[in-house]
């Protein structure tokens, strides 16, 4: 087995929920619920939180944890943990976000053992099937579609594959407006966006947002300037297809969501009251 270590990205300054990693969740912070979910996973050689202040640092360290400071200047969790995949002496990386309370150590196995078991695969990840209309057309949910050997050929947040043939549709007028046109659009947009009879015959894959990287990809990756597909869609993943980088997609039963703002730290608290 290829030696494999956790690398959890943390910064402060979230845009939607400033202090986030350090946020309360049953008195306990985001953060340690994240890493000690790590630490059950049986493939991982080593756990390190990647930060860059040092509340963040200070609090990791003193609940036992290893935390290492980075540049403030990063512009993506990726970008972090490759400044720390430089130094570490190992074959594979795993991104777990620093928001992920629920992510299971199980996941975590899994996404190492993809990349351990296929010497074609540069980088993995894990998706889930959905039957929840709300989260196969929600935009803050990612969908994946994958070729008959299991690797992705597309990610959107869009809901993907379209069942053209079976979704109700409904034409809007919708104006456009901005300094350079004034045009009237006419959109195809789906109807009855909640669960009927007939949806819930159908499914997505929503993409669970953990990653296994080689570690020389990992670094070539963070080297690469963004794609213009990444700028549309604003999925990072899209500048490794684009580049012609194979990801590896395995399933999971286990759900899990990020906490982006104070209304997640919420939702999460209610998951943690039904899980006792």
């Amino acid at each position: 087995m290829l030696k494999a270590v956790v690398v959890i990205p943390a910064r402060f300054n979230s845009t939607r929920f400033p202090g986030k990693p350090l946020a309360l969740l049953k008195e306990k912070p985001l953060i340690q619920y994240v890493y000690e979910q790590a630490t059950s996973a049986k493939l991982i050689d080593t756990i390190i939180v990647a930060t860059d202040d040092k509340r963040i640092f200070d609090r990791v360290s003193a609940f036992g944890g290893m935390a290492v400071m980075t540049s403030p200047e990063h512009a993506s969790g990726t970008d972090r943990i490759a400044e720390v995949a430089k130094g570490i002496d190992c074959d594979i990386i795993v991104n777990v976000q620093g928001d992920e309370p629920f992510i299971k150590s199980q996941m975590v196995d899994d996404v190492v053992k993809i990349l351990s078991n296929d010497p074609k695969v540069e980088i993995s990840t894990l998706v889930k099937a959905t039957t929840d209309i709300e989260e196969i057309f929600s935009p803050n949910v990612v969908k994946v579609v994958m070729d008959n050997e299991g690797f992705a050929m597309y990610f959107s947040r869009s809901p993907i594959p379209y069942f053209r043939d079976k979704w109700e549709l409904q034409t809007t007028d919708h104006r456009v407006q901005n300094t350079d046109f004034d045009v009237t659009l006419k959109l195809r947009t789906p109807m009855g966006r909640r669960p009927n009879s007939q949806l819930t015959t159908f499914y997505c894959y929503k993409h669970i947002g953990i990653y296994g990287y080689r570690k020389d990809v990992l670094l070539k990756f963070a080297e690469m300037e963004e794609g213009g597909l990444e700028k549309i869609e604003k999925l990072e993943q899209l500048r490794a297809l684009a580049a012609g980088i194979k990801i590896k997609v395995g399933e999971t039963v286990h759900d899990t969501f990020g906490i982006d703002t104070i209304e997640d730290l919420k939702k999460a608290e209610e998951w943690l009251n039904l899980s006792l």
